[in-house]
């Protein structure tokens, strides 16, 4: 028993210690244009390289993060939620780099097999970590305001934004291997996507939603050439509107619910410029509090009553239309990963305006 446990510490010490030396190397930035390019040549060759790639890309991207989730401050590190997530991020780590070499086409499946279990591994991180939070909140109290805790919003930025190009590149391979791919798609990206059709099929189903939680849900009118195509990642977007247009349905919902009128329609346009395309959504539920925008992008604020801590780490994937508040600062962190931005104006006691920028792959 006493020689296992000490194999036990020798293999986490050497862990730590290829987990610390791989955190220390430069990532490599990939662009959409870049990625599209490439992709549209799926080549077992280029395959073959983008695999390899990947095997010396990933551990460092994982590697740093599971160095930040252990130096949390506020004793953060040592939430039950953040614990799992970490042990996720060092699963991860040592599966791929106890994959030695990447040679042929055979390795090159093997190991496309694998990191996308590992995507799969990686699926709950986000309500994991809103958890983790939720937990911290829990033990410092109610009187948490915007401003406190910095270091926690700066973190979960990057951590955040990290998973989000992990993911990318992950998902990016794998669907690459796809025998029958969809029209105009390199993986990933659509190289016409039509973004007035992505945003109809978001708020389609943010609206269901909301119809399954209140009973009913306001009209949402949709403005813009639905035949303007432009390239960019339909799942990004996707999330994005379903965001936007979730929290606009619960702010309208919750400010009409009890009167007699008629809940005003969400009205979402999108406009194609020259440079960028952009979409609005808006809404007449009320607006956001001058002093709450500050607010609205970090992980410790929700206009949103918290959900009750789930009684087990496994039971983390139950959605709501409030969800854990974190639908803008995520949908935020998904409009910068291409270059884009995303912007709220408020006006008190009517509503409220969110616009989203996308930039074209060429820029």
């Amino acid at each position: 028993m006493e020689a296992k446990k000490k194999m036990c510490e020798t293999l986490t010490k050497k862990l730590r210690e290829e987990v610390q030396r791989w955190g220390c190397m430069k990532q490599t930035g990939v662009s959409l244009r870049y990625m599209m390019e490439f992709g549209s040549r799926p080549t077992d060759r280029n395959l073959l390289l983008a695999a390899q790639f990947l095997h010396k890309e990933l551990p460092i991207r994982i590697a740093r993060r599971a160095i930040e989730l252990e130096s949390l401050p506020y004793g953060l590190s040592h939430k039950p939620a953040v614990l799992k997530v970490r042990d996720w991020y060092l699963d991860s780590f040592r599966d791929i780099r106890s994959f030695l070499e990447i040679k042929d086409k055979n390795d090159e499946l093997e190991f496309t097999k694998m990191i996308k279990m590992i995507k799969v591994r990686h699926n709950n991180v986000v309500p994991m970590m809103a958890l983790g939070v939720q937990q911290l909140k829990k033990t410092m109290g109610a009187n948490i305001v915007h401003g406190d805790m910095p270091e926690i919003h700066q973190f979960l930025d990057r951590f955040y934004m990290s998973r989000i190009g992990i993911r990318m590149l992950i998902g990016q391979h794998v669907a690459l291997h796809d025998p029958d791919p969809l029209p105009d798609c390199v993986g990933y990206i659509h190289t016409k996507m039509s973004p007035v059709e992505v945003a109809r099929t978001a708020s389609e189903d943010a609206r269901a939603m909301c119809l399954r939680e209140y009973g009913s849900a306001p009209d949402i009118d949709i403005y813009g050439d639905p035949s303007f195509t432009f390239p960019y990642v339909p799942s990004h977007l996707h999330l994005m509107v379903f965001e936007l247009v979730k929290n606009s349905l619960r702010a309208v919902q919750e400010r009409f619910m009890d009167s007699d009128r008629v809940a005003p329609p969400i009205r979402i346009i999108v406009a194609d410029g020259i440079e960028d395309v952009t979409i609005k959504v808006s809404d007449e539920g009320g607006g956001i509090p001058r002093s709450g925008l500050p607010k609205i992008f970090t992980y410790l604020y929700s206009t949103a009553k918290p959900l009750d801590e789930p009684t087990g780490l496994e039971t983390t994937d139950a959605v709501t239309m409030a969800g854990y508040g974190y639908g803008l600062p995520i949908s935020s962190l998904y409009a910068r990963y291409f270059g884009g931005d995303l912007q709220v104006i408020s006006m008190e006691g009517y509503g409220k305006l969110i616009t989203f920028r996308a930039g074209f792959a060429d820029e």
